[in-house]
């Protein structure tokens, strides 16, 4: 991620997340993003989470951590992939759509961090501010930043997070678990 991206860069990326979940349920193959006409930042790779909410609820959430194609179609697919795809929710219905809160969260690559004891990885972690990726044993979980504003003890975090990954709490004692963290600039529509 490189500079901050402009109020009307957001504005234009939380239309195109709003207009893709609206146009699916009139047109299952959704339209191409004319990238050409979109302003430089949002054709250059990004990474994102699109996260969805109503009345305050999660109602999907769905992102990548790697940066592998144009941030708005990034945002695009993710939008698509929240609304849908998320497997913990049964798909977002047409009247759902109007009540539905839109949050996009563009991310730095993530770091991986280097320490040699449990308790130095909790003194290495900076809540609300660094998303964190867990990987053991051939799983891996991530929690945004925002995580911290409804977990905000890093123990409870780091335990949640292993719960995520389908592990046992704690199991970011192990040694072998790998950490890496990185920081989000995240963005939403007003509340509906």
């Amino acid at each position: 991620m490189t500079d901050p991206l402009t109020s009307q860069e957001r504005q234009l990326l939380l239309t195109i997340a709003r207009s893709a979940i609206t146009q699916a349920f009139d047109c299952p193959e959704p339209e191409e993003l004319d990238l050409d006409r979109l302003p430089p930042a949002l054709q250059e790779c990004g990474a994102s989470f699109v996260t969805l909410t109503i009345g305050g609820r999660l109602r999907g959430c769905i992102g990548t951590l790697q940066a592998y194609q144009p941030l708005a179609e990034d945002v695009r697919q993710h939008a698509l992939a929240a609304a849908f795809e998320d497997f913990r929710f049964p798909p977002v219905r047409r009247e759902e759509v109007p009540f539905l809160r839109i949050e996009i969260s563009r991310l730095t690559p993530p770091q991986p961090l280097h320490y040699e004891s449990p308790q130095d990885l909790l003194k290495l972690l900076r809540p609300g501010v660094d998303g964190v990726v867990m990987e053991h044993a051939g799983r891996r979980a991530t929690f945004l930043p925002q995580v911290w504003e409804q977990i905000p003890d890093p123990v409870d975090f780091l335990d949640a997070l292993c719960r995520k990954m389908g592990a046992p709490r704690r199991c970011w004692c192990d040694p072998g678990v790998k950490v890496s963290v990185y920081q989000v600039e995240c963005f939403s529509e007003d509340c509906p």
